[in-house]
């Protein structure tokens, strides 16, 4: 027994590296372990095979392996003589079918997205209310017919431009890149729909091909993508302007229902009125409330208090002018009355005398009877009048006599 399974594993341990193909019915990745165990089975025959690989090759896959994928193993058959089991050690592990595909569409869009062709910065604007729409979609097929009769009930004055092209297989992205090109050259396009009904993954692989996507990304006109379902999500999803769920869905987008249309303005136009109604109710109660204000119901009342407050301070003023007046003429009265007590009329009233030197034009007081020698002219000067007079004598009475003045001032009173 022993010397049978030498023999069997130095036989199989000559064989060369092979490639196999197969399913994942079991994967076996514990952590910490170093040897991660695969079961893969034949598809078309009640097969299977036993892989051992190291974790390292499951976990950097392009895309994550779980039971079901089809993957090809690249490795060495190798065979246990302690189980007598064979293994195959995969040296390399690749997905194949969808697989495969999912990994390479994987690999355009990070590269897509490293060029910011994913931005939405890069997205145009669809029109509110296009006059004219591009269409491309398949000959006859139900996106076509989903788009133009959801439009046209939304909004009967809808028009296509209709470019039916291969919406799969290998002649479709160059036939709908040149409708891409054609109807973004035509001025009357508002906007263009790239449809498509729901479909394998091998069935939407053209609307993920690079040359597609930049051609997208290039128009100048809006497009709308509507490919396949919900789930489905090609690249050309990405790169295009609005991305529609389904082709009924980009039927919705692209223009507006006329009768919710109808119904919003129509609400708009009730709500306006009653707006404007508020308004001029809350316009008028303020007027009425202006008009019930006592300055305005009577403006000539404040002119008839404010009459009766001048007339008041007017009256108070003048009594103030009068009261002044009164005890200024007072005041006046009590200082002329002084001063005529103490003038000269007062004094020679009394029986003084001003006398006067005359010699030529010069008038002298005399103060001093050396001051009027024998002979000179004087000139007396009474309460009631002048009288002119001459010195006959003098005789001195013995009392101290005063200084001489020069001074010709009437006023000086002397006595006689």
């Amino acid at each position: 027994m022993r010397s049978v399974a030498v023999k069997v594993a130095q036989w199989i341990d000559r064989l060369g590296s092979i490639w196999v193909e197969g399913q994942i019915t079991q994967i076996n990745l514990r952590p910490g372990t170093r040897t991660a165990f695969l079961v893969l089975r034949d598809t078309s025959a009640d097969m299977s095979l036993s892989v051992t690989c190291d974790p390292g090759l499951i976990r950097s896959s392009p895309i994550p392996l779980h039971e079901g994928s089809r993957v090809v193993v690249f490795g060495k058959l190798s065979f246990y003589t302690g189980r007598g089991t064979l293994s195959l050690r995969a040296l390399e592990i690749r997905p194949v079918g969808v697989g495969e595909l999912l990994a390479r569409i994987e690999r355009l869009k990070a590269l897509l997205a490293a060029e910011g062709l994913f931005d939405t910065r890069l997205k145009r604007p669809v029109p509110f209310l296009p006059s004219t729409v591009g269409l491309i979609t398949g000959r006859a097929s139900a996106a076509e017919r989903d788009v133009c009769t959801v439009a046209e009930n939304r909004w009967p004055a809808v028009r296509f431009k209709i470019h039916n092209t291969a919406v799969q297989g290998p002649t479709a992205v160059a036939q709908i890149v040149r409708a891409i090109a054609d109807l973004d050259a035509d001025p009357d396009v508002d906007v263009v729909v790239l449809a498509r009904g729901g479909g394998s993954v091998e069935d939407l692989l053209p609307f993920s091909d690079e040359a597609l996507c930049r051609a997208i990304v290039a128009a100048t006109t809006p497009i709308v993508s509507a490919i396949g379902h919900e789930p489905d999500s090609p690249l050309c999803d990405l790169v295009a302007d609005v991305r529609a769920a389904t082709p009924t869905d980009a039927a919705k987008r692209l223009v507006p229902d006329a009768a919710a249309e109808s119904a919003g303005v129509r609400e708009l136009r009730e709500r306006s009125a009653a707006a404007l109604r508020g308004w001029v109710q809350r316009e008028t109660h303020a007027l009425n409330q202006l008009r019930s204000r006592p300055v305005l119901a009577d403006p000539l009342r404040e002119l008839g208090h404010r009459h009766d407050e001048v007339a008041r301070l007017r009256a108070s003023a003048q009594r103030c002018v009068e009261q002044f007046v009164r005890t200024e003429a007072i005041a006046t009265r009590h200082l002329r009355e002084k001063l005529t007590a103490v003038g000269p009329a007062a004094t020679m009233a009394r029986g003084y005398a001003v006398v006067q030197r005359v010699n030529g034009t010069e008038r002298q007081v005399v103060r001093s009877i050396e001051d009027a020698p024998t002979g000179s002219q004087l000139r007396v000067r009474v309460a009631d009048g002048a009288l002119d007079a001459a010195v006959l004598g003098a005789k001195a009475l013995g009392r101290s006599k005063r200084p001489a003045t020069d001074k010709t001032d009437d006023t000086d009173a002397g006595r006689n």
